[in-house]
């Protein structure tokens, strides 16, 4: 039965009206066909996976994205003609997810920026702050107008990007994945600034793929998958296991918890005293002690860039630790080599598969025995079977069901997803002693995210010691049997998973000591 795709909608004229929008880069159609209304004061969710064209959906709202079919009306008005300019003048601002800020100037300096009506490029910056002043105790932003961009946190960048786009009349804010750089403390800011801004009339667009976010904060929600509108829904009116389903176009299952660990489970993994200061003389690890046992996801969640890179490096045997010892079933390893750091049974899922998981040029086949030119079956006396890796290529592509043409085919055609999937099935076919994860999902939509957790949580069953490094607080929360939190190179605290909650860790995630 097909979705009903109708609009909830409120009663009166929408503020924005966008019809039949389609969006075509050569044969590929982002958008095709979508419908789209927002009323004054709304926040609508638009939700997909990646690829469902959300963002492109949006930028073609703001004049970035090429409109080939359909029409737009903003207040009545016929903006179909769009560019960056209409837009702006039209009351449309767009945050989008990686800011377009220029670090090395103020906060003032970065909101007048190519306003003539500020008098730019000689602009009066006493008017300009208590503009900026005026704005922020209106909509309880806290910025300050003589800050310079890079001495703020994230989360101060963010409030900034939303200043600007109020200061430049926006009655509509689009909000692209704005929570994917926030700790839980900088979110629920951010969500009760979107209230604030839905209360005195301004429209907000809410882009994400997390369900528990969207159900939190908005009013309606429209469900994109494929470059089309799959449905559209009131948020008191669904739950998040309709709109996983709805996203994905299937009823998708639930995990299995994660089993709990004994105190008496023997540990896999000893990290003592890890110290690495990098060539330009900067501490990125002080004294990092961590302990994984036999069968426990150990989380470490923190913001990225708080040494989380250089620990995992470190680890896998690419970065050579400044001081302190790695234990793996109580043999030194902490000089080994990455070929002998493999064969004592360590596993590495690198943060971005592109540039180091994978060699993106060469085949789904050669990726995935790229580890075993030296261990038999496989490889006797320097020589390789093929015939022994044909066969394991091919149980491998149907055991971790990636989608390829042919074992022959090259990585950089894969989805994220596939390209994933080849990762994992190269690191975890050799039944590892221990895992390193770095962001495992990282930018993977949620069907690809499940498949990605089943296969830690299978291997976890089977006894494996798995370390998952992640920004997402939600999924070190729901797979890790403890969960320690990074901030500036040092572990700020290991909690077990019943005894952690988020405002704690989001704390120590900003570097500030619980009570």
């Amino acid at each position: 039965m097909k979705d009903h795709v109708e609009r909830p909608g409120d009663a009166g004229t929408p503020l924005l009206s966008m019809r039949g929008i389609s969006v075509a880069y050569g044969a590929l159609r982002a958008n095709d066909g979508i419908d789209l209304d927002v009323g004054a004061g709304e926040v609508q969710a638009l939700l997909g996976e990646n690829g469902a064209g959300k963002t492109t959906l949006m930028k073609a709202l703001v004049g970035l994205a090429p409109i080939e079919g359909g029409s737009i009306e903003f207040d009545g008005k016929d903006i179909s003609d769009i560019s960056p300019l209409v837009a702006r003048n039209a009351g449309i601002g767009m945050v989008h997810q990686h800011f377009m800020l220029i670090p090395t100037l103020t906060v003032a300096q970065n909101l007048c920026i190519g306003l003539r009506s500020e008098g730019y490029p000689f602009p009066n910056y006493r008017k300009i702050t208590a503009k900026i002043s005026g704005l922020s105790e209106r909509y309880a932003l806290k910025v300050d107008p003589s800050a310079r961009v890079a001495d703020l946190s994230v989360g101060e960048q963010q409030r900034v990007e939303i200043i600007k786009a109020l200061y430049r009349g926006a009655r509509l804010l689009v909000l692209d994945e704005p929570t994917s750089v926030l700790i839980p403390q900088e979110i629920e800011g951010l969500f009760e600034i979107i209230r604030n801004l839905s209360a005195q009339g301004t429209a907000v667009i809410f882009i994400s793929h997390k369900l528990n976010e969207v159900m939190s904060i908005s009013r309606n929600i429209t469900i994109l998958r494929r470059g089309k509108v799959a449905a559209t829904r009131r948020t008191s009116e669904t739950s998040a296991k309709e709109l996983a389903r709805l996203m994905v176009g299937y009823e998708m299952g639930d995990l299995p918890a994660a089993p709990a660990i004994s105190e008496s489970s023997p540990p896999v993994a000893r990290i003592e005293g890890l110290r690495f200061v990098d060539s330009r003389k900067v501490k990125k690890l002080n004294g990092v002690d961590i302990e994984v046992r036999a069968g426990e996801i150990h989380g470490i969640a923190g913001v990225d860039g708080n040494g989380q890179v250089e620990l995992a490096r470190i680890l896998a045997g690419i970065l050579a630790a400044s001081s302190g010892t790695i234990w793996l079933d109580g043999k030194d390893i902490t000089r080994l080599d990455v070929a002998r750091r493999i064969r004592s049974g360590l596993s590495y899922i690198p943060g971005d598969r592109q540039r180091t998981g994978l060699v993106m040029d060469l085949s789904v086949r050669d990726n995935m025995t790229l580890k075993l030119s030296d261990r038999p079956p496989y490889a006797v006396h320097g020589f390789l079977d093929f015939g022994k890796i044909r066969a394991m290529v091919e149980e491998s592509i149907r055991d971790y069901n990636i989608d390829c043409a042919d074992s022959g085919q090259e990585a950089r055609t894969l989805s994220g997803g596939n390209q994933q999937k080849l990762v994992l099935s190269r690191e975890l076919r050799s039944d590892p002693r221990l895992i390193v994860a770095v962001q495992p999902t990282q930018g993977l939509d949620i069907s690809a995210t499940n498949y990605v957790h089943s296969m830690l949580l299978e291997r976890q069953r089977k006894g494996c010691a798995i370390l998952l490094i992640s920004t997402e607080l939600d999924e070190v929360l729901s797979l890790s049997n403890r969960i320690s939190v990074m901030y500036e190179g040092r572990l700020m605290g290991t909690f077990d998973r019943d005894s952690a909650d988020r405002e704690t860790i989001g704390l120590l995630m900003a570097g500030k000591q619980h009570a």
